[in-house]
């Protein structure tokens, strides 16, 4: 894949126990990929690895067509939401801003009702919500072309989250975005593909159906 991320022949054991086995993902700019699966199917663990905060016991990363010989983070071409809050609580949000976004797009991420009436708050002061939000729009303007997001809506109002899937539109215009979530019907309003990480192998879902039986779509009544 000249123009893409590409992760290969990913393994991960804890001791005698497989979390993912052969996974293969091809990610490429323009792209919104969902990634599905039960609790505890490795979902994070995948990401982590990516990224390369974990690391796996076999895993291969070419970044558009160039293989990754070190930590994907290292190379700034890929960028990562946790699941867990990453910005220090003693700064201002208005100091966040200054430290992550270039001076020439801070004006544009702040055009933003969500973000425009917190600017003067302290990080601390925020609910887990506005937080959320805050870290989402970070990742998604990061200079990375390749994105990682594990749990974007998770805390997030109905509002907060549509906002969401419209700040990631736009950002998949010129970004390859990962992402993972529970919430099967905001992330499906979002992507353009999904895969199941299940017995830790990876598939591709054709059909909003075939979530069914791992609980994250329901038929109608």
């Amino acid at each position: 894949m000249e123009h893409g991320l590409e992760v290969d022949s990913v393994l991960k054991m804890y001791g005698e126990h497989t979390v993912l086995a052969d996974i293969y993902i091809g990610l490429q700019r323009g792209e919104v990929v969902g990634l599905f699966g039960r609790n505890g199917s490795g979902k994070s663990t995948l990401l982590k690895i990516i990224f390369g905060t974990l690391r796996g016991d076999r895993c291969f990363i070419r970044i558009d067509g160039k293989v990754c010989a070190r930590q994907a983070f290292r190379s700034g071409q890929v960028a990562y939401l946790p699941q867990h809050n990453f910005l220090p609580m003693h700064l201002k949000v208005s100091q966040v801003i200054e430290f992550y976004i270039p001076r020439e797009r801070q004006r544009e991420f702040l055009v933003d009702p969500h973000l425009f009436k917190i600017r003067h708050s302290n990080v601390h002061e925020l609910s887990g919500g506005e937080l959320r939000f805050l870290e989402i729009k970070l990742i998604l303007f990061s200079e990375a072309p390749y994105i990682l997001l594990d749990e974007p809506f998770n805390g997030l109002s109905p509002i907060a989250a549509e906002a969401i899937r419209h700040h990631i539109a736009h950002a998949a215009q010129t970004k390859g975005i990962l992402l993972t979530d529970h919430n099967f019907r905001e992330v499906h309003k979002a992507v353009t593909r999904i895969l199941l990480l299940d017995q830790c192998y990876l598939r591709p879902i054709n059909q909003p159906e075939e979530l069914i039986p791992y609980g994250y779509y329901k038929e109608e009544e």
